[in-house]
């Protein structure tokens, strides 16, 4: 009773925390202009070092994440096409493993740092090639930690190597966070084994 206590609270929370991302971000449009203008990609992403697995300490709560309970992940690897392979997983609320596999395609030459994700079967993210969905923002210098989110910034995670940060790598990212043009307290911890165990606002962490 206690896990769906708790997965019911959570999708509270999660939608409204999404319903005040989208708000704000509708309201505090500068105009045309400024609505066009998404977050800057990091100059060069090198692809690989990108490669490999990530652990989700936060995130903008989206419809997908409302499933997992701790240990969201996502693994990157070249595939036979060239393009990239996603495998995303986590432990759900009944303890089980949560996992969806899909591709990602480069759109930006330039940096390499924006890419469309697909998920064969997931609506509007079936398409293997498409519009930018996915745009890494702000990398750690090691490729320790990286933000990511997309040109509307209604999505965005923080991904990391291991499954803790220390205080000035946080600080980073919620400086990182700002500098996209959006607001760390829409952004929620994601419980990690060895890492964070409450779910609360990335801001008051």
């Amino acid at each position: 009773m206690t896990s769906r206590r708790t997965a019911r609270t959570l999708t509270r929370l999660f939608a409204v925390t999404a319903a005040l991302a989208a708000s704000t971000l509708t309201v505090s449009g500068a105009g045309p202009a400024a609505a066009e203008a998404g977050p800057a990609p990091v100059p060069r992403l090198d692809l690989n070092r990108y490669l490999g697995t990530w652990r989700q300490l936060a995130a903008v709560p989206q419809y997908f994440n409302l499933p997992c309970a701790r240990d969201t992940q996502a693994n990157y690897s070249l595939d036979p096409q060239g393009n990239i392979a996603v495998r995303n997983s986590c432990i759900t609320w009944a303890n089980t493993v949560n996992e969806i596999t899909g591709t990602a395609v480069v759109n930006d030459r330039e940096t390499g740092a924006q890419l469309h994700v697909s998920f064969p079967g997931v609506p509007t993210q079936d398409s293997l090639n498409g519009p930018t969905n996915y745009i890494v923002t702000a990398l750690g210098p090691d490729y320790s930690w990286a933000v990511v989110t997309d040109p509307s910034r209604l999505s965005g995670f923080v991904l990391a190597r291991g499954p803790a940060l220390d205080a000035a790598a946080w600080q980073q990212v919620r400086t990182a966070i700002t500098a996209a043009g959006q607001n760390p307290c829409f952004y929620l911890i994601s419980p990690t084994t060895g890492g964070e165990s409450s779910i609360v606002p990335l801001c008051v962490r």
